[in-house]
């Protein structure tokens, strides 16, 4: 196997500078998802990760910006009806890039 070179910093830096730029974060190790996340999106300077840990895979996630930390939970009943979390996720990010969007005009 090849190692494949990161993508993020050209694409944040060089590409689209402007662009509304989300990240992913999945980590074995619950104890150090948001200070990973947090070190990507300080060495990054993009504007979103979306963070969570192996064991709570598809039921909890944590976005995460430079201001705010919010957390994403499936709940037992909507686990029942066969909800993905990846709905919820993407109905945050979407009104997050909206904001996004106004403000830089």
């Amino acid at each position: 196997m090849k190692m494949v070179p990161k993508m993020l910093s050209p694409l944040v830096k060089d590409w689209a500078p402007k662009a509304f730029t989300i990240s992913f974060k999945l980590e074995t190790d619950p104890s150090i998802m948001i200070d990973r996340a947090r070190n990507a999106l300080e060495v990054y300077r993009h504007q979103v990760v979306v963070a969570n840990s192996l064991e709570s895979h598809g039921s909890f996630v944590i976005i995460l910006t430079k201001d705010s930390e919010t957390k994403i939970l499936l709940s037992e009943e909507e686990t029942e009806k066969g909800i993905d979390i990846e709905k919820k996720i993407v109905d945050d990010l979407q009104s997050r890039h909206t904001v996004f969007i106004h403000d830089k005009n």
